[in-house]
């Protein structure tokens, strides 16, 4: 059912309906998906008619964003909730949303047809730990603020051996550290408590507005000092299996965002259709 492909709308990065002015708590509700090449563009339209009847409903909020380095084709929906009963409800809307907006029948052909265009699709719960992010926001505007402004996504997917998450988030907090001094960087940690295959999947994001500021990374060993990255490169080798690194672009256009986030750039998250095209009038007829 399409619902369990979308009730998930990743980034990681958007607050649910009713969020207040404080820093964002809970989890990650994360759909990842996988779709055909040659149907590329009926997935859009497809994902479009979702916006459009939650916009409508001021149901359900997410982002989207696609992977421009790693694996083509694969798009990433992502929501945040305070709990696993908001992620329930929130589901409920989304379903409530389509079926408003379509009806009942038309409701399922639009998830028949969504789920024709996918080859696969995972949905995941990541619950955040802002103790071991860098420099989070003091509050929800702020994070909001900043996810509006951000153009790129890149999250570092890492694999920690059973029984040395200790290790691993204590590497967290040295890195947090080193983050935090001067030029300031942020950093997002999520942690994967469903939906995975195998146990101890943390997420690592960092928000930016343009690639380049990917160009300007203060090497890590100058901002720990020798001693102290040392020890941090020996706490990841004991504790991590193994790591991906991906980029991703956000797609406005298949996003339904908070007001807040589109407040801080509503040019880019609320874009303006091409104007139809003004048909050719035939010689010899009257205009």
């Amino acid at each position: 059912m399409l619902r369990r492909a979308l009730c998930a709308l990743v980034l990681p990065l958007v607050l649910s309906v009713g969020a207040v002015a404080q820093m964002p708590a809970g989890y990650q509700d994360v759909t990842v998906v996988r779709v055909k090449p040659d149907k590329r563009a009926e997935f859009d339209a497809l994902a479009k008619k979702m916006v459009e009847a939650n916009k409508r409903a001021k149901a359900y909020m997410w982002t989207a964003s696609e992977v421009m380095y790693g694996e083509g084709n694969t798009v990433y929906f992502v929501s945040s909730q305070p709990s696993y009963d908001a992620i329930e409800k929130g589901g409920d809307a989304f379903d409530g949303a389509l079926i408003k907006a379509y009806g009942q029948a038309g409701a399922e052909k639009v998830f028949q047809d969504f789920d024709s265009t996918l080859i696969s699709s995972r949905s995941e719960i990541r619950r955040r730990h802002w103790e071991l992010s860098a420099n989070p926001p003091a509050d929800a505007n702020e994070y909001m603020k900043r996810v509006g402004e951000a153009r790129w996504v890149r999250t570092t997917i890492v694999h920690v051996r059973v029984g040395q998450f200790q290790v691993f988030e204590s590497a967290m907090k040295d890195l947090k550290g080193a983050l935090e001094s001067d030029p300031p960087i942020s950093n997002y940690v999520t942690e994967a408590v469903a939906g995975t295959s195998t146990g101890g999947v943390y997420y690592i994001v960092r928000l930016v507005k343009s690639l380049g500021e990917f160009d300007d990374a203060k090497p890590l060993s100058e901002r720990m000092g020798e001693d102290n990255y040392q020890k941090y490169l020996k706490e990841i080798t004991d504790s991590v299996e193994g790591t991906e690194t991906i980029i991703q672009r956000f797609l406005p256009e298949l996003s339904n965002p908070p007001d807040r986030v589109v407040a801080a750039s509503p040019d880019f998250w609320t874009p303006k259709g091409k104007p139809a095209a003004k048909p050719k009038v035939a010689a010899g007829a009257k205009q």
